[in-house]
């Protein structure tokens, strides 16, 4: 997290790459834990859980793209700076808290 004078604390492009990288793996743990209880397990509740974990899969590839583009920590919305404790709890976030409230 760097800090300037002035600027609200900020991830660097590696932290943010890092916390990106670390999700998806552990999405893709989940997936693997899904696939492998699959003779156990409820089929809607796999399929379920299957597809939310691949919309978080998304998301975590937009935000990949937005760090690419410079894009990456503004609101989708308002276009505002997510506050870095926000990114670093959910490094894919799209939108800041109150946007995303209004949106829900």
């Amino acid at each position: 997290m760097t800090t300037d004078m002035g600027r609200a604390p900020r991830l660097t492009h590696h932290e943010a790459r890092q916390r990106l990288a670390h999700e998806r793996n552990s999405r893709l743990a989940q997936l693997r834990a899904i696939e492998e209880s699959a003779p156990h397990a409820d089929e809607d509740l796999q399929a379920a859980q299957t597809a939310a974990i691949e919309r978080v899969l998304e998301e975590i590839d937009a935000a990949g793209r937005r760090l690419s583009d410079g894009s990456y920590g503004a609101c989708n919305s308002c276009r505002t700076t997510i506050p870095v404790e926000r990114l670093e709890i959910l490094p894919y976030a799209r939108f800041c808290v109150g946007c995303q409230q209004r949106a829900s």
